[in-house]
């Protein structure tokens, strides 16, 4: 089948793009290139440059290929900076995205994937944080993506819009071919620093944690592509993650094991919108989609050490 993949040319979707072509689909991408790189684009992928809400542009693919299925990673991430910059958030995520599904009905596909967020939930209430979880986000980020997942639900009401959305809990790690090269992400930052002997910053440390550092839950890339893969003919909502959390200095503590280097930190202030603990609870995905993450943190660890060295 033929899938349309926006934001291809970033790193959890260059990863999505090598798998679905490794299936045997044609693949079509959609990618400014803000964050992309061109060369992550598998060769195999026919590759549009521009915005996922150029609506020309899309028509354009659309009357070229018979699309299935979109699969939707395109979007702005850094939580912390849409604290303060909360315009580019919403226009890009938001958006764009609404004009992407307006493309999509007006072009009779009818299907969409949607890389969403944990962030959706905010704080968490308690843990694991399951489906049922209320969603309270504490960014324009985590806004950002709630906002499009009820428009999601709206089209499904109402125009037969069939959609899964994938809550991710802190994608991480890399595969042979691709990762993470403009990460704000706490493990290739990690790891960098780690590379570099250079000290890393750790973002507080007086969270009501078992260490005084926040705690997330890390899945591997590969684990969340295998999760798209599933879900293309379904329908629902589900959380990604590990079901396993880490603090910051859990996550230090690997990066020593893995890589045999000491991490020199320092700890600084809290940032705006960050959280304490996020943790999934990913019994649904397993029980509708059959799906099951297969790394662990050491697994993640190392498949960044290998991607950055």
């Amino acid at each position: 089948m033929s899938i349309l993949v926006t934001g291809g040319a970033g790193y959890i979707g260059s990863v999505c793009v090598e798998r679905l072509l490794g299936l045997g689909h044609e693949v079509v991408v959609v990618d400014n290139l803000s964050t992309g790189r061109r060369e992550a684009v598998e060769s195999g992928a026919s590759f549009y440059k521009g915005n996922c809400g150029d609506t020309d542009l899309l028509d354009e693919i659309f009357s070229n290929y018979y699309i299935h299925t979109v699969m939707h990673f395109a979007a702005d991430k850094d939580g912390s900076v849409s604290m303060y910059s909360p315009r580019e958030f919403f226009h890009n995520n938001l958006i764009n995205s609404i004009r992407l599904i307006d493309s999509m009905l007006g072009n009779g596909c009818d299907r969409i994937v949607f890389s969403s967020s944990a962030s959706i939930f905010g704080e968490a209430q308690y843990l694991p944080v399951d489906e049922k979880h209320p969603m309270v986000p504490t960014s324009p980020y985590g806004d950002s993506k709630l906002f499009f997942e009820k428009v999601l639900e709206r089209y499904n009401v109402a125009y037969g819009l069939k959609f899964v959305s994938l809550r991710y809990f802190n994608a991480a790690g890399a595969t042979n071919k691709h990762g993470s090269t403009k990460s704000s992400a706490f493990i290739p930052i990690a790891v960098r620093a780690a590379l570099d002997n250079k000290t890393l910053k750790v973002f507080g440390n007086d969270y009501d944690t078992r260490d005084g550092t926040c705690i997330r839950d890390y899945v591997h890339v590969s684990d969340l592509v295998n999760a798209h893969i599933l879900a293309i003919d379904k329908e629902g909502k589900y959380n990604l993650g590990s079901g396993v959390g880490f603090s910051n200095l859990d996550v230090i503590g690997s990066v020593e094991r893995v890589s045999g280097i000491k991490v020199r930190y320092e700890v600084t202030p809290r940032r705006d919108g960050d959280i304490v603990s996020s943790v999934a609870s990913c019994e649904l995905a397993k029980r509708e989609l059959g799906w099951e993450p297969q790394h662990t943190i050491n697994d993640i660890v190392l498949s960044e050490l290998l991607w950055q060295i």
